[in-house]
């Protein structure tokens, strides 16, 4: 396997503005494959679906080729893809149609772990029915979302579980196989949001044993769409439809047209970016995929364990938490120093990164709004050593 960080640097044009992007959890910069297909589609004449014309089928085709994307990037069957704007308004859809059928007393499981996107559209779902929401813990030391706890968590009134498959806060990948073990003994559903480890970790639909996945475009550096992927794309058939269109089938009963052809076209090459990542990547998108997200992996890891280990280096730095398993993103805090302050020290050096005040998600349970907040970061594909080293010399200058 090979990955040159130096080749990927040069896809991106954003990154001539001379900062050091370590702002990946709030997306990727575009590489220039996806800017040129977005801008070029908008540039053709594109219709909306249904005529026999060129534009018509322009559009169709773009669309199929979006599915077909997706499918390859998570494993899947192309009918089972929903298209839409990003994840979080996909799920709020998903959670609309699912609780339908929910009673007064019926679960759903949901984790101090996930991202709100896949908090939120449970909660509002579970009041508005009378279900229970029921919360798995992360382990305030390590920041692990154990496994074990779904075993209790999960009764036979549960009727979904829904986990991240990693952490964009603070980096830990959950043992997905272990949690929907628990929820295929009560038969509730299993719902992933993949967003934050799809640029990062091959992912398999199957082997996750989700029923459905949930990815964001922009977190690998596609354009602003997200999908929701069936394992089952017949189950789709099964749920009230959010359609305009009285006759929507498969995934087209979950979108709202018409489509942003254009970003869809972005979708797809950016798709087509992760599978060439790695240059002795070969074969079929899917093969090309996996291959290059396995490179990326590798290369990541030496990377992370070496910001870890020189942040940690420094006296005056807590790194948050200390998964087995994870993704480039990081947290951490500042003796003496609040968060805001400490992202502004490292703004004034070229280096962007995120102060998290503490007040929600994982880092409230953390309790780390009490020293003034987390400084998150994440890497990217093109994130390379010397920029690594900028910032441990930003953060060793606050001590």
């Amino acid at each position: 396997m090979a990955f040159d960080v130096a080749r990927v640097r040069g896809l991106f044009p954003a990154l001539g503005d001379g900062w050091v992007h370590l702002d990946a959890p709030a997306g990727m910069q575009v590489p220039e494959q996806v800017a040129t297909a977005v801008s070029t589609a908008l540039r053709a004449p594109v219709s909306g679906p249904g005529g026999i014309f060129p534009a018509s089928q322009r559009a169709e085709a773009i669309v199929d080729a979006a599915r077909r994307s997706i499918a390859d990037l998570v494993g899947a069957d192309p009918a089972g893809v929903v298209l839409g704007p990003n994840s979080a308004v996909l799920l709020q859809r998903l959670a609309d149609a699912l609780s339908d059928g929910w009673f007064l007393g019926d679960e759903v499981v949901v984790s101090r772990l996930d991202h709100p996107s896949n908090i939120a559209p449970w909660q509002r779902a579970a009041q508005r029915t009378g279900s229970v929401v029921r919360w798995a813990e992360v382990d305030i030391e390590t920041c692990e979302l154990p496994g074990w706890q779904y075993d209790d968590l999960v009764t036979d009134r549960c009727k979904l579980v829904a986990v991240t498959a990693a952490s964009g806060s603070v980096g830990t990948r959950p043992d997905l196989r272990k949690i929907a073990e628990a929820a295929r003994r009560r038969g509730a559903m299993v719902v992933v949001d993949a967003s934050s480890a799809a640029p990062f970790v091959p992912l398999d639909i199957t082997s996750m044993d989700a029923d459905v996945v949930a990815v964001s475009a922009n977190t690998w550096g596609g354009p602003p769409v997200g999908a929701l992927v069936f394992r089952d794309a017949s189950v789709l058939d099964h749920l009230p439809s959010c359609s305009v269109e009285p006759g929507a089938r498969g995934p087209e009963r979950l979108e709202l047209g018409p489509h942003a052809y254009p970003l869809l076209a972005g979708l797809v090459a950016s798709v087509d970016y992760l599978a060439g990542l790695d240059d002795a990547a070969i074969g079929p998108r899917r093969e090309r995929v996996l291959t290059s997200l396995g490179s990326v992996k590798a290369y990541q890891a030496g990377l992370l364990a070496n910001l870890i280990n020189e942040l940690r280096s420094l006296r005056h730095v807590m790194v948050i938490g200390d998964a087995m398993r994870r993704v480039p993103a990081l947290a951490f805090t500042i003796a003496g120093v609040k968060a805001a302050e400490g992202v502004e020290h490292l703004s004034e050096r070229g280096v962007c990164a995120f102060a998290d005040p503490g007040q929600h998600g994982v880092f409230s349970v953390l309790g780390v709004g009490e020293v003034g907040g987390a400084i998150r970061v994440g890497l990217a594909h093109y994130t390379n050593a010397v920029e690594v080293d900028q910032l441990v010399r930003a953060v060793a200058e606050l001590g």
